[in-house]
């Protein structure tokens, strides 16, 4: 359902991401992690059509964006890290909106923009501006909008910053539910625990390379840990994440309890 070979992005000299390969068949429930600046995001962004790759290709169902984008879009639905709303318009407004952008009649995207109200939990606030909403029920409009044309691929980048325990758990199941259906889930979060649960497969990218892919137990087995080690343990043993630079001196000295106006100055350390 997702193929990449060799897709590759450069910015002048600098290589962004480096001639990955993809294989992700229909049904999976896909992590792809790596540390801040790794490259998951431009990754995410050529697989959607919405950046070109400076070298590379890239499959959606068979289809290459670049060739049949309008088809590419039919087929998915993106949630980016930063939502992409109209936030002059309510959250019935902007799906209604959508469901319209990608085809449905009004009275079609006009249900199932309710039924996705309610089941987001976004009814108490479905008649004021996005301009409004918290971080937290912009992501869930944002969510919303990906969902509303019934999309075969789901592209999610960091869909749960901003959102409390008891959204994370009904999104989680929502997700969970849909591959079950044979939709095609390819999540990227920071939420180490999240993914663990719900992934089935997961890559690891680190200064745009992959540098491991495979279930928890693969890649166990690829970083030398032992049997029962989190993702989160895994991951670290595989990046420089856990790398600590020295604290610098200053930030060592204790405090002696004693206050004065002002920075300290050199008498005073």
């Amino acid at each position: 359902m997702i193929e990449a070979v060799g897709l590759t992005r450069r910015y002048g000299k600098q290589v962004v991401v480096d001639s990955i390969n993809l294989n992700i068949p229909a049904g999976a429930f896909y992590g792809f992690l790596g540390p801040n600046g790794a490259g998951k995001s431009t990754t995410i962004r050529m697989l959607t059509g919405a950046l070109a790759p400076t070298s590379g290709a890239v499959r959606i169902d068979g289809i290459d964006p670049a060739h049949d984008p309008l088809a590419v879009k039919r087929r998915i639905g993106v949630m980016a890290e930063e939502p992409v709303l109209y936030e002059k318009l309510t959250a019935a407004e902007f799906l209604e909106f959508a469901g319209r952008m990608h085809g449905l009649s009004q009275p079609e995207a006009i249900a199932r923009a309710n039924d996705l109200i309610d089941l987001l939990d976004l009814a108490p606030a479905r008649d004021r501006l996005i301009a409004d909403y918290s971080m937290g029920m912009k992501k869930k409009t944002a969510l919303a909008a990906a969902l509303i044309h019934r999309p075969r691929v789901l592209f999610l980048d960091e869909p749960f910053n901003g959102m409390d325990t008891f959204a994370v758990q009904a999104i989680s199941s929502l997700l969970r539910q849909m591959t079950e259906n044979g939709a095609t889930v390819f999540f990227s979060s920071h939420i180490m625990a999240t993914v663990e649960k719900l992934c089935t497969r997961v890559s690891i990218l680190t200064r745009g390379r992959i540098v491991a892919e495979g279930t928890l137990a693969d890649l166990r087995s690829r970083s030398h840990s032992a049997a029962d080690a989190t993702l989160e343990q895994v991951f670290i043993s595989l990046t420089d994440a856990g790398a600590q630079l020295p604290l610098p001196t200053w930030l060592q000295t204790q405090h002696r309890g004693t206050s004065h106006s002002g920075p300290e100055t050199t008498s005073q350390r």
